[in-house]
Order: C-alpha cells, then structure tokens, then sequence
C-alpha cells in the first residue's frame, strides 16, 4: 500500500532529525541524578499491573538504595483498585502504571501526574514517537511514558516459506501479507501443501485497518475496514487455519511444530478435550490429524511470548510486516496525583524509560523486549537474534514503530472495533447476512455514541 511507505518515509526523517539530538549526555544526567537521590530512608510504592517492573524495582532499589514496594495487581482488577485509592485521597502508590486503553479514563480522573513540570519535554525526541503521544492526554500533557515499543508484526516459519514460496527473506514474505487479498492467496497456497496460514483467525486483529473510526465526529468504515471482515470469513470459512485458539494449548504447541488440526465445531474444546489443559488436550487428540502453522501476529513482545515454546523451530522463524501498521499493548508508567514523594516516583520514572544504561541491561534480562529508547535501539540495531535465523529485529522493531500514525486513534476505538468484530463473527458464523451484521453494527454505534454521526 503506497500510503504505508509513505508514512513510513515522513516519520523515518522525522526520527533521523530527533536522533540527533540522542548521546551520552543526558543518560549521564540521569545517572547523577538517580545517585543524587539515593538515601537508605526513602521509599517508594509501586503498583503494577506487569511482572516486569519488579524487576526494574529491584535495579533501581540495588543502585539507589531507596526502599521500594511493588505490588503486581492482575490486569482485570487493576483500574479499580487505582480508582479506590486515588479517588479515596491514598497518598500511596507513588508510581502507577496503565496500558494504552486504560489511560485516557486515568488521565481524564486526574490520576496521573503532569511530568512536564520536572521536565519531561526535555526529553521528548528520545522515545519513539507513537510511546511518547500515547503517554500525553487530550491537551498534549506528558503525563506517562513507556519503557517498550509494541509494533506488530508477521512471525512465520522461513522454512515453510522457501518450501511453499521460494524465498524465506522478511521482505518478499512481507508481499504475502502485503494487504487483505494477498493474505487469503497466501492461505489457500499453503492449504494446498498441507499447512496453515495461521493457529487461529485472531491472528490479523493487530491489522485490522489504518484509518480513523471517527472523523470530525462522522463514523468511518472505510473499503479496507470491509476488506478485513471479508478476509476474516474466508479465513473461518474455507478452514484456512488450525482453528488453535488464541492462548489455548493449541495455539501454543503449533509454535513448536504439529499440532492436532480442529474445526469450527471443535475449537473451543469439548466434553472430553479441553484446550486449556494440556494434559487433557494432548489425550484427547491422540489420533487426529496434524498440521503445521505458518504464521502468528503478534506484537513485539511476541518474541518472548515465543521463545519458551518454538523448541525445535528454534532458528526457522522470522519476522515481517502486515497489511497495516499497528500496535498492541505495552506498560506506561508514571507519576500518581496524591503521591506525597513525586520527585523520587519522577526519578524512578527515568530510570525504568529514559536512562541507556536500564534499557541495555532490560534488553539482557527480558532476552528480547524491544525498548522505548531510541539511543538503546540504535546501539543493538545489528543485533542478530537466532531464534529468528539471525535477523536483526531492533531494527525491523524500530522501523515498524515510526510507521505507526497515533492520531489515528480515537477515543471510540475499542468499543467501536468490538462491535465491528462481533459483526464479523456473526457473518464467518452464519448468525446473519453480511447486510445484516453491518446493520446491526450501525445500530450499536448509534446507541452507544449518539453524538457520532453515522451515514449508513
């Protein structure tokens, strides 16, 4: 699609001209501060909904010697309990975290911290820019910031691409997934030689279009929204995939190789086959036929998710682009409101995302995370992973993200985009009639947000 390349190339020398201004000096800043801080009698409380911040709390506790509580709230619960706390007027936790669809409602409440006050804009042109837009609220306020990048992407086999396609390289791959039509060709190719395109058709939501929902407060379904529905169904339909159900056994095993083949009927398990208990899964499918998986969609954190289930695929994989830039996804840490030590929580908010030496040692630990830092992705950018035949996926990472054109996401999103998805499983299912299911998703839409205006 020439519009990809052209955002892409726009925001390329955008990020060459912000590059620039990136060197050892402000990470030495950072460095001097987070001793200048450091006192065996100051203490910070974090609250969290990602296991990865223990970890930076644990660093930054053994370098600073400040005393820091992390507590880890599961992802369901999270918004609640930040809500009891803050709106109770709790001067703890001191640093809290969001993901990106849970922000707006945080910053609208008042949750999160101006960081523009310690000087957050003096830092603006070192973290990729779509992390850097999502942690601003509607005025333009820095009020989080992320220590990832979440791009998505391709992962597929490159040795079941030079058997099917000749060529194995993640640009000519990258024409399979090129854009909607291309996909379905692709699936039907590698049907025929016995594979799968995908485990599950959940594997194209990160792609699921590049335009706005809203408008200058018009609904937008666009040709490419009704090509992706289109390629949805056929893709359920023509039974162009493994039917592995997203984060069920299946769709973890097929990383490593064969995997029973399923049916629409049979995806979410049955009486005797449960898909989320491996045990039970692997007893039950004994004697059904096997298949082996192409490709996943995933965002870059998909490299860790993989890796402790490729096993001997170990090395056959890559990575490409998709139809369409997209993300998923990624923690955004920041200051809380009521917090009564905001420059230790600010302090400790440039450790996790704005100091070079953190982002190269969280590049060790996580084996693989893609971080924020733009000086840290250009130092590994000829990194060379193995698990992916050798290619370097900082760069590809870091290529992908300034694709991404974040004023494209609206408030609406996710409400709209469920409806849109309920639509298609309704159409692949048989429930309704094409004409039926978009009907429908009008109505809802109309319902939910009666100040959108909607042409049907």
């Amino acid at each position: 699609m020439n519009w990809k390349r052209l955002i892409s190339a726009t925001l390329v020398g955008a990020m060459a001209l912000s590059l620039t201004a990136c060197g050892d000096t402000a990470t030495n800043t950072i460095k001097e501060e987070n001793t200048a801080t450091s006192s065996g009698d100051e203490k910070l409380v974090i609250w969290t909904l990602a296991t990865d911040l223990e970890k930076f709390a644990n660093r930054y506790m053994e370098q600073t010697g400040v005393t820091v509580e992390t507590t880890v709230i599961a992802p369901e619960d999270y918004p609640t309990k930040v809500q009891t706390a803050l709106l109770g007027g709790e001067t703890e936790p001191d640093v809290i975290v969001g993901e990106p669809q849970m922000l707006e409602n945080f910053f609208e409440q008042g949750f999160f911290e101006d960081l523009n006050q310690f000087g957050a804009q003096d830092y603006a042109d070192q973290i990729v820019d779509y992390v850097w837009q999502v942690g601003q609220d509607s005025e333009g306020i820095q009020r989080a910031i992320s220590y990832q990048i979440t791009p998505a992407g391709f992962y597929y086999r490159r040795d079941i691409a030079q058997e099917v396609f000749g060529t194995d390289d993640p640009v000519e791959v990258g024409k399979l997934f090129a854009d909607y039509e291309s996909i379905v060709s692709a699936a039907h190719a590698l049907k025929d030689k016995g594979y799968r395109i995908f485990a599950s058709d959940a594997e194209t939501s990160y792609f699921a279009g590049d335009s706005a929902w809203v408008i200058d407060g018009k609904l937008n379904v666009d040709a490419d929204r009704v090509a992706y529905m289109d390629l949805c169904v056929e893709l359920y339909q023509e039974d162009l995939t493994a039917y592995a159900s997203q984060w069920a056994t299946p769709w973890y095993m097929a990383m490593g190789g064969e995997v029973p083949l399923l049916t629409a009927e049979t995806q979410w398990g049955t009486d005797e086959m449960n898909i989320w208990d491996a045990e039970s899964f692997n007893a039950a499918t004994a004697d059904y036929e096997t298949t082996q998986v192409f490709a996943y969609g995933l965002p870059a954190w998909g490299v860790i998710t993989m890796k402790e289930h490729v096993g001997d695929t170990a090395g056959k994989w890559g990575v490409c682009s998709g139809p369409a830039y997209g993300f998923g996804g990624g923690t955004y840490i920041g200051v809380s409101s009521q917090s009564e030590r905001k420059e230790l929580a600010w302090d400790f908010v440039k450790f996790c995302t704005l100091n070079e030496d953190t982002a190269n040692w969280w590049i060790e630990e996580s084996q693989g995370d893609t971080v924020s830092l733009i000086s840290a992705l250009e130092a590994h950018k000829d990194d060379a992973n193995e698990v992916y035949g050798g290619q370097k996926l900082y760069a590809f990472w870091l290529e992908q993200a300034q694709g991404i054109d974040y004023s494209k996401v609206t408030k609406y999103d996710k409400a709209i985009g469920d409806a849109w998805g309920n639509a298609i499983s309704n159409i692949k299912t048989g429930a309704m009639s094409k004409e039926e299911a978009i009907s429908g998703f009008y109505d809802v839409v109309e319902s939910t947000y009666p100040e959108i205006e909607v042409t049907r």
